[in-house]
């Protein structure tokens, strides 16, 4: 089995059961039929990919018609969006090694069902708390997808040239998902009620549950060692604890409500991070971290998502509860940026060999903070042009994020701790993707409690009281925007000192020799 192009041991399973050790007995790669199969396994592949990242995003346009009709408060609000970037995140490591030991596509084929039963529970929820429960079982669901559909793929494509342009494709996918998912929310809005943006999730698991046994194989491998039930609660329930202090202080202050679930959860994942240097096996290996390269990457992998999703999110309320923009627009002006972002993610692999990943990650940061700092100049009455200007040179660094970050963790790490180092790149995007909303999102949320009209934690809860004077208003959204300015100045600081951290921790001969280790070796 390959994992992100490289090399691991493992097995893969006939449909009857007869397993072949990886490497003697697989089908022959020039074969029409093997080959046909596997462009249609990566189709059919590829389905799952683009819901997990895209339902990580399909909320940000649709959160004003979620609060309409479900009233949640400032830090349901949040937890609706984040709380499945969390329950990915914190599983995909265990559920990659669950996949090992019992089988990837069935891991696949369970996770799917699950996911598509949570998306009709999500799409009727009544309630707040319901939603907010369905999508953690979405989150689940979408952390049991994302390591097996990739362990698979790589089972479909021997040849590593293939194996390598088909991973292109899947990261490509799972970035095009995380871009468009704004759009397709804010079109389904256009013409239906918020729970469609869940609906639309059925049609493609149905489809993949029919094609999956057919064209996908059984995918094990030989891993050490057992999971350790511990690490794993330790490590989403310290998560949970953490970020659930941050919410409530945000909304209510720094009250003892508020800062006990924080340290508590602090402490928990201190706990959590002394285990794993004592487990012989542990769920992450932080030993890897002494590489500077390896914690670039992985900080490359989290902080774009943490600033691409707190942006998005506060700019779609921005959109229309500031400038009153119909949801439909709202995506269309958004399309420009997923554009620039699916596209830098396509072709960044095909240059990175001629300009280095040196080169690549300090565009990534540098153009990301201008794209941050882009969003300054908004106002109240106007900023259209700023917003579609600040997610296209933003854009140009997400798609960098998505095309080299687990690369150059993996080439970052000895070949033997490869496997390990993908997943903790995988975890990174999850878990910043949720960080922005929850850490960012909550600085934003400070600034309009500060600053508002102190009439409602949010600014759509404001618009909504009856008989609003016009100062109130103009008030609210200049609260409102205040906390997005400040939120995206502090986003573009973080990615200005990280693209200085790469610019010198990141010498070019050392780029040329992690490039690519097995095409273009050292000079």
């Amino acid at each position: 089995m390959y994992l992100l192009g490289v090399p691991m041991p493992g097995v893969w399973l006939s449909p009857s059961g007869a397993g072949s050790v990886d490497g003697m007995a697989q089908q022959p790669s020039g074969s029409r039929t093997g080959s046909v199969r596997a462009w249609l396994g990566l189709l059919v592949v590829l389905g799952p990919v683009l819901l997990v990242s895209m339902d990580g995003s399909i909320l940000f346009l649709a959160m004003p018609r979620v609060s309409q009709a479900l009233s949640p408060s400032a830090d349901q609000a949040l937890w609706i969006l984040d709380i499945y970037g969390f329950a990915v995140g914190s599983l995909l490591i265990a559920f990659g090694n669950i996949g090992d030991r019992y089988g990837r596509l069935r891991l696949l084929m369970i996770g799917a069902i699950f996911f598509g039963l949570a998306s009709v529970a999500g799409a009727f929820a009544p309630t707040p708390e319901l939603l907010i429960a369905a999508r953690a079982v979405m989150g689940i669901a979408g952390a049991t997808l994302l390591p097996s559909a990739l362990a698979v793929l790589s089972e479909l494509f021997t040849d590593p040239k293939r194996r390598a342009q088909a991973i292109g494709i899947f990261a490509a996918a799972f970035a095009a998902g995380f871009a468009v998912g704004p759009i397709i929310g804010g079109v389904l809005l256009e013409r239906f009620w918020w729970g469609s943006v869940f609906l639309v999730n059925l049609p493609v698991i149905g489809l993949f549950l029919c094609l999956a046994p057919v064209l996908l194989r059984e995918v094990r491998t030989t891993r050490p060692g057992r999971i350790d039930p511990i690490s794993v609660l330790t490590s989403a329930g310290g998560l949970l604890l953490a970020i659930y202090g941050i919410k409530h202080a945000a909304a209510e202050g720094l009250t003892v409500s508020a800062v006990a679930p924080a340290v508590a959860g602090i402490a928990v994942l201190t706990w959590f991070s002394v285990r794993q240097r004592r487990l012989e096996h542990p769920l992450i290996d932080f030993s890897l971290f002494r590489d500077r390269t390896f914690t670039l990457a992985i900080v490359t992998g989290l902080l774009p998502l943490a600033a691409w999703s707190a942006a998005a999110y506060l700019a779609g309320i921005y959109l229309q509860s500031v400038l009153g923009i119909p949801v439909l627009r709202a995506a269309l002006l958004a399309l420009p940026g997923a554009v620039v972002l699916t596209i830098t993610c396509i072709v960044t692999p095909m240059i990175i060999d001629r300009v280095g990943k040196r080169t690549a990650l300090l565009v990534c940061h540098f153009s990301i903070a201008v794209g941050l700092l882009l969003l300054l100049p908004t106002t109240v009455t106007g900023g259209i042009g700023w917003f579609v200007a600040s997610t296209a040179v933003a854009g140009i660094g997400y798609g960098i994020s998505f095309a080299v970050v687990a690369d150059t963790a993996v080439a970052a790490v000895p070949p033997e701790r490869a496997g390990s180092a993908g997943a903790i790149a995988e975890t990174s995007n999850e878990i910043g993707n949720a960080l922005g909303i929850a850490v960012l999102g909550s600085l934003a949320a400070v600034v309009f409690r500060l600053q508002g009209p102190d009439l409602a934690p949010t600014l759509d809860e404001t618009l909504q009281v009856p008989e609003l004077a016009t100062a109130v208003v103009v008030d609210a959204k200049s609260a409102f925007l205040s906390g997005l300015h400040i939120a995206a100045a502090t986003a573009g600081f973080l990615h200005f000192v990280l693209g200085i951290l790469a610019l010198r921790w990141l010498p070019r001969d050392r780029v040329a020799q992690t490039a690519d280790r097995e095409t273009a070796p050292a000079r």
